[in-house]
């Protein structure tokens, strides 16, 4: 499987020359045949292939011979993507390739190229984690800090994503892993409810309160949006509320990735079978009103059981999903009788008509969705 280590680099004044060259590069060759693909299209009503865009690559560095200065592998990569964007528009998995601009996502890819002469073995990327030093092709040695308890890449390096964020910069380094998944042994399970105010509830009666982070970070990237808004065009006080924003909103991403990364990795740790719900986030966004949609976007459901999915898969655990329309906060998780009132959201606790047991909404979804993930993991086993 492959592995993704990222680490943060600390590059001197040439460096961040080449690499700025390296990252604009990538996007103009971007740019440029997005739009000879697009014309193409418009004339012929042929889509142009990606051996044709590689072919025009050699051209175009002898039309502007700055692009010589970058790096090859990265411009033939930034070209891959472009064509793996117009496959999954037509495969309608995501949506048509756009023009990107110096406020985009500003990265490049490049691959690793191994090659042998007279007994000696050379890569174009190495990595020392010892001394702290990438080397990176057309740039050279660069000091990087990150995972101090790895002594040595645990595989072998496929390629590397350098990107670049508010002057700071940072590598990606893609790595082939041979692991050996442990044998599945059932001895917990655990159901979890996902919510809006307690963001992940368990069977046990554990609750993960929603992030406070969020509602500090938005107040503050509200005042500075407030104050971006009064700032001239092209003066340098908005050049340096741009500059706090894009700090605020990169702690806020941060903060938002520790805290669901914290409460997957003790959920996968803990329980061999984990239950959830088949959500569909995007359904659920669209039928709500009022500031539902914000807090269902702000929750990050998607990333949470994706998260959950890729770590049951590299500890050898189970993740059932129950089916998306199942009532679980409606049924009685002791009698199993059903209470259609308790559709409304604010009702947080409600005594049941039929036993009398007083449940907590949430504890008593998590109990129900528990309990219908082990029924049908048994009644796979059973057909099997």
């Amino acid at each position: 499987m492959y592995k993704t280590f990222t680490f943060r680099m600390y590059p001197n004044t040439l460096d961040k020359i080449k690499l700025n060259q390296n990252i604009g590069s990538s996007l103009f060759i971007y740019n440029y045949d997005l739009n000879i693909k697009k014309k193409f299209y418009e004339t012929s009503n042929k889509s142009l292939s990606l051996k044709d865009m590689k072919k025009g690559l050699v051209n175009l560095q002898k039309e502007y011979e700055w692009l010589k200065g970058a790096d090859s592998c990265a411009l033939r990569t930034s070209l891959e993507d472009l064509d793996d964007g117009y496959t999954r528009f037509f495969n309608k998995q995501g949506r048509h390739p756009k023009f990107k601009n110096k406020h985009s996502r500003c990265t490049y890819r490049t691959n690793c190229i191994r090659s042998s002469y007279k007994g000696k073995n050379y890569s174009n990327i190495k990595i020392d984690l010892n001394t702290g030093i990438i080397k990176l092709p057309k740039i050279g040695y660069i000091p990087i800090r990150g995972y101090r308890n790895l002594k040595e890449l645990p595989g072998r390096i496929i390629n590397v994503t350098v990107s670049r964020d508010n002057g700071r910069y940072y590598v990606s380094v893609c790595v082939e892993v041979d692991t050996d998944i442990p044998e599945f042994r059932l001895r917990n399970a655990v159901g979890i409810d996902l919510g809006v105010k307690n963001l992940v509830v368990t069977s046990d009666g554990v609750k993960y309160s929603a992030m406070k982070a969020i509602r500090k970070y938005e107040k503050k990237i509200k005042g500075l949006n407030r104050w971006l808004a009064r700032c001239q065009k092209e003066s340098k006080n908005r050049v340096k509320v741009i500059k706090k924003l894009q700090v605020a909103y990169r702690k806020l991403r941060n903060s938002r990735k520790y805290y669901t990364h914290l409460i997957t990795s003790t959920l996968v740790r803990e329980n061999d079978i984990i239950v959830t719900e088949n959500l569909n986030v995007q359904d659920m966004i669209k039928n709500s009103n009022n500031k539902m949609p914000k807090y269902l976007s702000d929750s990050c459901f998607g990333e949470i059981i994706r998260q959950l999915e890729y770590k049951c898969c590299w500890q050898g655990k189970k993740l059932i999903k129950v089916p998306t329309y199942y009532a679980s906060s409606q049924i009685c998780n002791v009698c199993k009788n059903k209470n259609k009132k308790v559709k409304n959201l604010n009702i947080r606790k409600w005594e049941c008509s039929s036993c009398g047991c007083i449940n907590d909404r949430d504890i008593n979804a998590s109990l129900n969705i528990l309990e219908e993930g082990i029924f049908s993991y048994y009644k796979e086993q059973y057909a099997n």
